[in-house]
């Protein structure tokens, strides 16, 4: 009997993630499979659902002797929380902050640089008192991180 062809990268976690979206309610692995419909392993939902938990795709709460799982943001900002989740533990990752950032951006297209430059100002004048430090005293006041957590 022919193996089936593979998944693209990706593919399930997707998969996943809309399927709880549509839900409308956390999950639990079981009615996340069931959601899902295809016949896969109860053992593959379960770690799919860990990894997207672990990425920060996903909530989850104890229900029992399980969990269940949410969105971690509303889905249509969802992709852009990850990926700029990913981005930031891709330079935390680095050695060389500033000739990382410093390409990044020298490789942006003039349009996406423009937006870049828009949105520093915007955070910079949100944190109050123009300097872009919150109070003064270090403290915040700003919206946090593009991905959603604290500021550092």
């Amino acid at each position: 009997m022919a193996r089936k062809p593979r998944r693209e990268p990706g593919t399930l976690e997707r998969e996943v993630l809309a399927a709880i979206a549509a839900a409308g309610r956390p999950l639990t692995p079981a009615e996340t499979l069931a959601e899902l419909g295809e016949p896969l392993a109860y053992t593959t939902v379960m770690t799919t659902l860990a990894r997207l938990h672990d990425k920060g795709a996903l909530t989850r709460a104890p229900a029992g002797r399980s969990y269940v799982y949410a969105p971690a943001a509303a889905p249509d900002t969802l992709d852009a929380a990850l990926t700029a989740r990913q981005m930031t533990r891709l330079l935390s990752a680095g050695t060389h902050r500033a000739e990382t950032l410093a390409r990044f951006v020298a490789d942006l297209q003039p349009e996406d640089e423009q937006l870049l430059a828009d949105l520093l100002t915007t955070h910079r004048s949100d944190d109050g008192d123009g300097t872009g430090t919150g109070d003064g005293d270090g403290n915040s006041a700003g919206a946090g991180r593009a991905d959603g957590g604290p500021r550092r």
